[in-house]
């Protein structure tokens, strides 16, 4: 089974500016307090049409659905967090923690997939958890390993235990838990999304082990990484404020692998990280400052990969 895709949904942005019913758990979120909102949106849009061209660029199919400019979804631009696609068919829609952020789903956006030639068998819907504040934000939350059936969760406010357990039985995944923490304020806080400190490609992983500060844990992650012969290249804290662990391995033309990041994340990688990610893929950047600087979210968030079968 494929790790990678190269098919990606991506929502370009109507009304982006920082979301203040996310910014209470996303440390990575701030304000242009000078800035006109409209002025913001139109930066982020000019960032996605440049990364959505760049990935064209490549051989990546992108399917680009534009955000609905009449409700109020700032993080629209963000779908990998209410809905993932799967090989049999079978497609997920997830409880999200902001109120605003349930309006981003639309059932538009799936027929829009079956016009691109996509066959959806299945829905599994979570989303009657919001009802008891119980949250499982996609695959923000989960870090999926498709091709050994594991999935990855760091429990958060955004990342319910029990939840993730009843996802990996649907699902068939054996569950990797931990809890990963950023300094905020000079305390140990939740980070918001596994997907800010790890990513799981083909044959390589990238992990923050020092935002794991149960040594059992990082342990637990280390062993199942390394049994699935991942090579694990691990970021400092510093870096994943640079937004370095939310990257996606894809595939572009010929089958060839990129691994797609923000320009910020590639500028913080060492000289030393860069070449060992060389070794599994080509490395994708562009800038995504005012997205990341606003939205608390960057190249990985923005991604949904479509792994669903054709018709």
């Amino acid at each position: 089974m494929n790790q990678t895709t190269n098919t990606i949904l991506m929502i370009r942005p109507a009304n982006f500016r920082m979301n203040e019913q996310t910014a209470v758990n996303n440390y990575y979120q701030h304000n242009i307090d000078d800035a006109l909102p409209a002025t913001i949106n139109v930066k982020a849009q000019n960032e996605f049409d440049a990364f959505v061209e760049k990935l064209r660029s490549f051989g990546i199919h992108i399917i680009v659905v534009s955000d609905a400019k009449e409700t109020d979804t700032p993080d629209a631009v963000f779908p990998n967090n209410w809905i993932s696609f799967h090989k049999d068919g079978t497609v997920a829609i997830y409880p999200m923690f902001a109120e605003n952020r349930r309006l981003e789903r639309r059932e538009d956006i799936l027929e829009q997939i079956e016009k691109e030639g996509f066959l959806i068998e299945n829905i599994v819907d979570y989303t009657s958890a919001e009802e008891e504040g119980v949250f499982l934000e996609g695959t923000g939350s989960i870090c999926l390993d498709r091709g050994n059936n594991k999935a990855y969760c760091a429990l958060s406010p955004r990342a319910d235990e029990e939840l993730f357990i009843e996802f990996c039985e649907d699902f068939e995944y054996t569950p990797v838990v931990f809890t990963a923490n950023q300094t905020v304020n000079g305390k140990r806080e939740a980070i918001y999304h596994t997907n800010v400190m790890m990513c799981v490609g083909e044959t390589l992983a990238i992990v923050c082990l020092a935002s794991i500060d149960d040594k059992a844990e990082r342990k637990n992650l280390l062993k199942h990484l390394k049994e699935d012969g991942k090579k694990v290249i691990d970021i400092t804290e510093a870096q994943v404020n640079s937004f370095a662990g939310n990257m996606l391995e894809v595939r572009g033309k010929d089958n060839e692998h990129f691994l797609v990041m923000s320009q910020a994340a590639f500028n913080c990688l060492t000289q030393s990280q860069k070449a060992q990610i060389n070794n599994h893929c080509k490395i994708i950047s562009s800038p995504l400052d005012t997205i990341e600087f606003c939205g608390g979210g960057s190249a990985r968030c923005m991604m949904a990969e479509v792994f669903l079968p054709k018709k």
